[in-house]
């Protein structure tokens, strides 16, 4: 019942590729990373309103997330960004916090960033 297709909004989300070293204009390595992500891919999904107090705790009382997506199967995983009130043009406006699995969905926790 919580993934009937009338009740799932479309939205975009990247898996993660790699890591690679941020070189500086000397050609030496910053110690930071630059994150690469595949292509944005398009999906639908139950996604939760914000996060409120009725809401039960999936994901345990110590996480931080803002909505639930609700979704049958996926490769989303807790590295991957997602797309859900921004065009894929643009930089991402969630991240995964979690990923909870099982028999018959697949409840991802996911938190709001502001990405410029």
């Amino acid at each position: 019942m919580r993934t009937l297709v009338r009740n799932q909004t479309p939205f975009f989300y990247a898996l993660f590729v790699k890591s690679e070293p941020i070189i500086d204009e000397y050609g030496n390595e910053t110690s930071e990373q630059r994150l690469i992500y595949g292509e944005p891919v398009p999906a639908k999904a139950n996604i939760s309103a914000a996060k409120g107090e009725t809401e039960t705790m999936n994901f345990g009382e110590s996480l931080d997330y803002d909505r639930v997506l609700v979704m049958q199967e996926t490769e989303i995983d807790e590295f991957s960004i997602l797309w859900l009130e921004r065009p894929p043009s643009g930089p991402h406006d969630y991240v995964v916090a979690r990923v909870a699995r099982s028999l018959n969905s697949v409840s991802i926790a996911v938190k709001k960033v502001d990405v410029r």
